[in-house]
């Protein structure tokens, strides 16, 4: 039902039920708010979006009170102002005064509202937060000082990854966010995504960082630094220097890791183009042998980490496929730098990726080999930005330039495991031509394309009417899981993200306001399949080769060594 209100002396047209906050931005009328996230029920925590409604005595958080026909409501009078300074006012109090070494310096919302409202002197004097830095997590930091109480980790840890690592502990001015039992990160059931990091609007979480060994490594001349980056980084990097969001920007990045200096430059399409054909692979046997069906995949560290730790019974059912990064470490320090004279030790590999996730997975010990970690060093999409910028590599001067052999084509669908769906999707073009020895006439599979986060297909192949799915983030999987324990025939093959959308939304990308960002990364992923000569992973001269050459058969003994793995129970605190 349309209704119309009155805001700043103007009608307006708003529809009965929906909160002020909502009537107010469809009309392109800002204001401000701390502990709101796009979709969650509204909490009215923060008290930033209060406005004065005539006729009633105190201000209204406009981001829970229903719109009324009868509303005059005035959003920025001095009386509303004063009110929101004094919030921000009351937080900065006993905020640390560390912004120029803050890591979310230039992105942190608390900044921002302290601008925008022009405060400029601190008229409230607080004692300073002092809690400790919880460094125990390989890939999240958390400091409790900086912690506003937003309750936003909170809720998307609980709400969209159904994982509840953080919650509020304490009352009254003892109030903070730990993790079960206020232990670190690290011992509690934390799966590293990083969705917390990219909804806290301070730098009270975010990223564990490694740049400064990778700058001690690329200036070493005894070292071979090499570095590979993930199929979701090319089409996130963008926003970092303005550029359009989605913008390929692999070549570029090619162009700007040389410049820093690193020896080698890989595209990590190559090592996800062999998760796709083990996956295919493994998938046929277990269809075959008609054991471990459901096949989930394992291509999401988090995901791993949370059925060690949730669902251990299941386990069997977990693909043994390492993830497309750890693929890049492991043949990069056992093939790629062949030398009688370099070894293991004489290589440093750094691996660019999605998310956090990814820096907990280079650090477990299946990850090693004689002791030596795969991947030496990991840095986010952020970090990355970072890097560069430390370097001062001009992003919009340099000329593209091609990645290093033999990871420098981008001839098939590997690119499209950066989105949910394109993992299935991508398998399922292989494993078609496995079983059959045919190619699937039409290899865009429209139904594992797209925003939604349930996406599902049916096709027929041989003797097998398979059932395939993706989904996530991990709220989603939850029912299905349960359903799983009791009724194994659902499905065939399940591809599981822990983050909305995909890797293409990971929590080591660059922070994002508006959903059509995330709409044009996917968007850029798909096209880039679409318009690709060769978009069958087992058509790859390169991959076919590299099989030929050091794998033997997919999924056979060799193979299963050196890109294969294994996973075991968790137990960690609840």
């Amino acid at each position: 039902m349309q209704i119309e209100i009155e805001v700043n002396n103007h009608t307006i047209g708003a529809r009965k039920g929906e909160t002020i906050l909502e009537a107010l931005r469809e009309h392109g009328i800002q204001i401000p708010t701390l502990c709101r996230l796009e979709d969650f029920t509204p909490t009215g925590a923060c008290r930033l979006c209060v406005v004065e409604v005539e006729g009633m005595d105190r201000l209204v958080p406009a981001c829970s009170y229903p719109v009324e026909e009868w509303m005059k409501i005035h959003t920025h009078s001095p009386r509303v102002i004063e009110a929101r300074k004094m919030i921000v006012e009351l937080l900065l109090s006993n905020h640390p005064d560390d912004c120029l070494y803050c890591a979310r310096n230039g992105h942190c919302e608390l900044q921002r509202l302290a601008e925008e409202l022009n405060i400029r002197e601190r008229r409230i004097s607080g004692r300073k937060n002092s809690s400790n830095l919880d460094l125990s997590s390989p890939g999240i930091v958390y400091d409790p000082s900086k912690c506003v109480l937003c309750s936003r980790c909170v809720r998307v840890c609980e709400e969209t990854e159904a994982v509840s690592t953080l919650d509020f502990t304490g009352r009254g001015n003892t109030t903070a966010v730990k993790a079960a039992m206020a232990k670190d990160l690290n011992f509690s059931n934390c799966i590293q995504c990083g969705q917390c990091i990219m909804v806290c609007p301070t730098g009270a979480l975010h990223d564990k960082s490694y740049l400064e060994a990778i700058q001690q490594a690329v200036s070493r001349q005894d070292v071979t630094t090499v570095v590979h980056y993930s199929p979701s980084v090319v089409v996130s990097l963008a926003e970092e220097f303005g550029l359009k969001p989605g913008k390929d920007l692999s070549g570029l990045i090619n162009s700007a890791l040389k410049k820093i200096g690193f020896d080698q430059v890989y595209d990590g399409t190559f090592a996800a183009e062999l998760f796709v054909m083990e996956e295919a692979a493994e998938l046929a046997d277990r269809l075959d042998k008609t054991e471990h069906l459901p096949m989930i995949t394992s291509a999401c560290p988090a995901w791993v980490k949370e059925m060690e730790q949730a669902y251990p019974d299941l386990l069997p059912h977990l693909s043994t496929v390492k993830s497309p990064e750890q693929i890049a470490g492991s043949i990069i320090k056992q093939f790629c730098l062949e030398s009688s004279d370099r070894g293991q030790n004489d290589i440093f590999s750094v691996a660019v990726v999605p998310c956090p996730a990814k820096k907990f997975e280079a650090q477990r010990q299946e990850m090693t080999q004689r002791g030596i970690s795969d991947i030496d060093a990991v840095m986010t999409t952020r970090e990355l930005a970072r890097l560069i910028k430390l370097f001062g590599v001009d992003m919009h001067a340099i000329e593209p330039l091609e990645a290093d052999a033999p990871f420098h084509r981008d001839a098939s669908a590997a690119r499209l495991t950066a989105a949910l769906g394109g993992t299935t999707e991508a398998v399922l073009r292989t494993l078609h031509h496995q079983i059959s020895g045919k190619d699937l006439r039409n290899p865009k599979i429209s139904r594992m394309r797209g925003t939604k986060n349930t996406k599902s297909t049916h096709i027929r192949l041989g003797e097998h009417n398979l059932s395939l799915a993706a989904m996530s983030p991990l709220e989603k999987v939850r029912e299905i899981m349960a359903d799983l324990q009791e009724d194994k025939s659902l499905y065939h093959y399940l591809e599981v993200m822990a983050c909305p959308g995909g890797c293409i939304n990971g929590g080591g990308h660059p922070f994002y306001s508006a959903p059509k960002t995330l709409r044009s990364r996917m968007k850029a992923i798909h096209q880039n399949d679409d318009h690709l000569a060769t978009r069958f992973v087992h058509h790859s001269q390169e991959v076919v080769e590299f099989y030929r050459r050091y794998l033997g058969e997919s999924n056979g003994e060799q193979a299963r060594r050196i890109l294969h793995t294994r996973f075991t129970p968790r137990d960690v605190l609840l």
